[in-house]
């Protein structure tokens, strides 16, 4: 794909322009976390780079929570919103699409929700320019800025942004606005040079956390399975579902029946592996009771079950479980346990 800059204002510009069309969300800093924010009037408090923000990209495509039925209702109205623009996206985001898109958008069951979602949205994703404490994503193969699943990526540079479109989409909106672009060749050199001093300094800082290299983590799980790791790993844990709401891979849901003045609707509901009714089947059979099994359950789904199936990780390195867990449970201290 053709490289492009664009400057600050022009990117104001740009944005201004693409919220007749999309909804548009930007991260925004508060209290040193970096939280999406829908804008009306451009860019003035957004944070274009830095590092991801505290909630997880799924959250766009795939609510917490999504009316998906509802039933002798007297309210027909079918109501169209916009779609929804991401502006500063982070490469860990846009890795956990590779997940859920083989979860909700392949045969045989196609989630029409989230494929409506995905198909009308806009990913303007941006490099990261520093990193988290709990960030780990290049331990993993992911690197700290977008390669792929944008329709635009931002690279910070003085004065602008390096512009790249990465799908077709991404093409048309620069052909479309391309007096606010220029040539990109003044930049690219530095661009390069700043992804690779950031690649570097994380690389420097995950190597305080000791996980295995990215070849042998999956083959070190397949060796601990029956270990007493896990009865370790899950002591501190108070199963409160945190790592996954937060995770921006984790896709487990639960229908719900909700009656409401004019009738009844049915909602798909987050749901975490972690909980004790989450196995539970028909006549109160748990093949999941003990939490120890439900912790490795977890780590399986992430390290061995998607690098069989898509040959992946079901982990992005965003270290957001790490943040939230109330337990103190650190997915770097996991992995690093698996060789030990």
């Amino acid at each position: 794909m053709d490289l492009y800059f664009i400057n600050k204002p022009n990117l104001d510009r740009l944005v201004k322009s693409l919220s007749k069309t999309y909804k548009i969300f930007v991260p925004v800093k508060s209290d040193n976390s970096r939280f999406y924010k829908k804008i009306e009037e451009g860019l003035r408090d957004s944070v274009i780079g830095e590092i991801r923000a505290v909630e997880p990209i799924k959250s766009f495509y795939f609510p917490a929570r999504t009316k998906i039925a509802e039933y002798f209702s007297k309210d027909d109205s079918d109501k169209k919103e916009k779609p929804i623009a991401i502006i500063g996206a982070k490469s860990c985001d846009l890795a956990s699409f590779k997940v859920m898109d083989y979860v909700y958008a392949q045969e045989p069951f196609k989630d029409p929700f989230y494929i409506s979602k995905r198909e009308a949205g806009l990913i303007i994703s941006s490099d990261c320019t520093s990193y988290g404490e709990t960030c780990f994503c290049v331990a993993i193969g992911i690197m700290p800025y977008p390669t792929e699943g944008f329709d635009i990526s931002l690279s910070e540079v003085e004065g602008g942004y390096v512009a790249e479109a990465g799908s077709l989409k991404g093409e048309k909106i620069i052909k479309e606005y391309f007096k606010l672009f220029q040539s990109a060749d003044p930049y690219i050199e530095k661009r390069d040079s700043n992804r690779k001093k950031l690649k570097e300094d994380l690389l420097e800082h995950v190597k305080k956390s000791k996980i295995p290299s990215k070849d042998s983590i999956q083959p070190a799980f397949k060796n601990k399975f029956d270990s007493s790791l896990w009865e370790e790993v899950a002591k501190t844990c108070v199963e409160c579902g945190a790592c996954n709401m937060i995770c921006p891979a984790c896709h487990c849901f639960i229908l719900m029946d909700q009656k409401k003045e004019n009738g009844f609707e049915r909602l798909r509901m987050w749901d975490s592996c972690l909980l004790m009714s989450f196995a539970k089947v028909a006549g109160g059979a748990n093949p999941r009771k003990l939490l120890a099994q439900r912790m490795r359950n977890r780590f399986d789904k992430k390290f061995n079950f998607f690098p069989d199936t898509i040959g992946r990780f079901g982990c992005t390195g965003c270290g957001r479980c790490i943040e939230a867990c109330p337990g103190k449970i650190d997915i770097r201290e996991v992995l690093s346990k698996l060789e030990g």
